[in-house]
C-alpha cells in the first residue's frame, strides 16, 4: 500500500480468513488513521462460509455492535480477545519524509516485524 511519503508492507495469515484481515488492517489505517500497530491489534472478525449468515468475531467488539448484528438477523460466533481464527500477521512502513521505518507485530501469533534502519 503506498500514499503519498509512506509505504506499508504487511501480510495476514489465515486460509479463507486472509482477504477479510487485509481489507480490515487496511481500512483500520486508511479510514480510521491508525498507527501499523494499532492497525493489527484491532478486533476482526471473519466470515468463512459462502451461504448464511453466520459470522466469527473476536469478543472485543462492543456489546452495542454485536447485538445490533443479531437484530439483523446474524448469528454471532463469540471467540476470545485475541482469537488465532481471524488470522495474525506483520506489518512494516517507510516514511520517505522522516526517514523512518516502523514495525507492527499481531499479538495473535508467533513473530515480529523488524524494518532495517535507513543509512
Amino acid at each position: 500500500m503506498r500514499r503519498d511519503h509512506l509505504s506499508v508492507g504487511f501480510g495476514v495469515m489465515g486460509g479463507w480468513n486472509q482477504p477479510q484481515a487485509h481489507v480490515q488492517v487496511i481500512s483500520n489505517i486508511v479510514d480510521h488513521g491508525l498507527n501499523i500497530q494499532q492497525a493489527l491489534e484491532s478486533p476482526r472478525f471473519v466470515k468463512l462460509t459462502f451461504q448464511g449468515t453466520d459470522v466469527m468475531m473476536e469478543s472485543r467488539f462492543p456489546e452495542d455492535v454485536r447485538r445490533g448484528l443479531e437484530r439483523r438477523g446474524h448469528e454471532i460466533d463469540l471467540q476470545g480477545e485475541f482469537s488465532n481464527m481471524v488470522g495474525g500477521g506483520q506489518a512494516v512502513m517507510h516514511d520517505a519524509r522522516a526517514r523512518v521505518n516502523y514495525g507492527g507485530s499481531d499479538p495473535r501469533k508467533d513473530g515480529a516485524a523488524i524494518p532495517e534502519p535507513i543509512l
